[in-house]
This record gives structure tokens, C-alpha cells and sequence, in this order.
């Protein structure tokens, strides 16, 4: 908490925490949510902690504190407790049709819709999370999209044949699929 409030003090720009547990090692709880909530420049959190209860409790105890989507396979239930802002890796490759579910569900209303959309995505999301690979499978959906994003940083690797395939064999149906929705307006 301190690191936050030393750094709060320092810029005086709006800031956005980045809630992941497993990356950053803290869970973010009440007492920090309490203390940080006082300031006007933590304007925003991304809640990356996978537990749909966080999202519940932030929402409801700190709405000060805007709401955002950390988890792609949560969206979804994101939007349906009024986020309105989603962080997403897919979006780096597949940005229409990312933008295609938050405008169904944070702009028009539209949860039929967007379960629809939502549906058409999880399969990419499956993929996303195969074992660790995030980054280099987003890396590689980026390359797919004709941009070049250079060698992988060690200690990552380049994805093998399989887990290519995977991603290659996802993102036409989800194109396609998504379109086909848009397209019944």
C-alpha cells in the first residue's frame, strides 16, 4: 500500500491498479481499497483475480474506484455489473471483435446479444490460456493480423506447431461467427 500512495503522491496523475494476485503477490483487500479509495487519482482497477466476487464486491463497496474487466473470460459478467472498460490481450489481434461485445453489452444493453458474441469467443479464450503461453499466443495472433512483433524475450519461447494451429484454426470461426451477428443487427 505504501508503494501505491508513495507513488500516488509523487505523480498526481489519474492511475489504474492492476489487480492479479499471482503476478503482483497482493490481494488488493479492504484495508488497501479503503486507504487507496481516498485519493481522487485511482480513478480506475483492473480486476484480473479470475474470482467473479471481487468484481461483485468492488462494484458494490468501491464504485468510486472505476471497474474494469482484467479477465477475458469474464467479460461477460463484467459488463452485466456496468464496467466500462475492459484491458484485453485478444483485443491486440482481434480488435472488431472485441469491440463488437463491449458495444452489445456496455453500450447498447444488449446481453442476448452479447452472450451470443461471448459464446463465439470462448474458444479463442481456451486457447489464450493453454498453459502459460499467454503472451505468445497473443504475440503470434498479432503476427497472424500482418504485424511483425519481432523474437519472443527470454526466458519465453516461440509457440510449436500445435499451439499455432490452435489459434489459426480459432480465429476465422470467430471472425466469421461474429460478423455473421453484426450482420442481423
Amino acid at each position: 500500500m505504501l508503494n501505491a500512495l508513495a507513488i500516488d503522491t509523487a505523480a498526481n496523475l489519474p492511475e489504474m491498479l492492476y489487480k492479479y494476485p499471482h503476478r503482483i503477490g497482493t490481494m488488493m483487500g479492504g484495508e488497501f481499497l479503503d486507504r487507496i479509495g481516498r485519493s481522487r487519482n485511482f480513478c480506475g482497477i483492473k480486476e484480473s483475480s479470475g474470482d467473479i466476487n471481487r468484481a461483485h464486491l468492488l462494484a458494490r463497496d468501491y464504485p468510486h474506484i472505476g471497474l474494469g474487466c482484467g479477465m477475458d473470460d469474464q467479460a461477460l459478467e463484467f459488463f452485466a455489473w456496468g464496467v466500462r472498460f475492459w484491458v484485453c490481450g485478444g483485443s491486440s489481434f482481434l480488435p472488431a471483435e472485441h469491440l463488437a461485445l463491449y458495444q452489445a453489452c456496455a453500450l447498447e444493453g444488449n446481453f442476448d446479444k452479447g452472450r451470443r458474441i461471448m459464446s463465439a469467443m470462448m474458444p479463442l479464450m481456451r486457447v489464450l490460456e493453454q498453459g502459460g503461453k499467454f503472451i505468445q499466443t497473443i504475440k503470434y495472433g498479432v503476427t497472424l493480423a500482418g504485424i511483425d512483433t519481432g523474437a519472443m524475450q527470454p526466458p519465453l519461447k516461440r509457440l510449436n506447431k500445435d499451439d499455432k494451429r490452435a489459434l489459426e484454426q480459432v480465429v476465422p470461426v470467430l471472425k466469421t461467427t461474429i460478423a455473421d451477428i453484426q450482420a442481423e443487427g
